[in-house]
């Protein structure tokens, strides 16, 4: 209600849903998805690298769950990798990708999950794929990289 009028009056955006995406990392991720979930109207697409499921024990996949936007009108990118903090994060996202299956979306056509053997939780490690949910999001291009699950 702030920040988005904030940025479409002072820059040449595209202010429509469709052209409105959002992504973070860590608990960057679950913010995106907490806006795309509770501004659906607001934001067309979200990217989700290296989500913090794990807080609370995985509370938040539940509450998402429940919480999705309409797959006919949204897409979904979310990642992970295998090390580090990383390493704890597969069977959140294995919980989440149930939940975002049930509620319509296609892999590989408005949602994508990738698994990177190696990458651990660090903007180095983001920063060397960040092409791909770019890809996936603004292009609407399943671009290689990492393992879709």
């Amino acid at each position: 209600t702030e920040l988005k009028p904030r940025i479409d009056s002072t820059y040449r955006t595209k202010t429509e849903r469709e052209e409105t995406f959002v992504m973070g990392s860590s608990m960057g991720g679950l913010i995106s998805l907490y806006a795309i979930s509770e501004y659906p109207d607001v934001f067309g697409a979200a990217g989700m690298v290296s989500t913090h499921f794990p807080i609370a024990d995985g509370v938040l996949v539940d509450y998402f769950s429940e919480r999705l936007p309409d797959s006919s009108t949204h897409r979904l990118y979310f990642d992970f990798g295998t090390e580090t903090l990383d390493h704890n994060y597969e069977e959140y996202q294995d919980r989440m990708d149930r939940a975002v299956e049930a509620s319509g979306y296609m892999r590989g056509v408005n949602w994508t999950t990738r698994k990177y053997e190696g990458h651990d939780h660090s903007e180095r490690a983001w920063r060397n794929r960040v092409h791909v949910p770019l890809q996936f999001l603004l292009n609407q291009n399943n671009v290689p990289g990492g393992e879709e699950r």
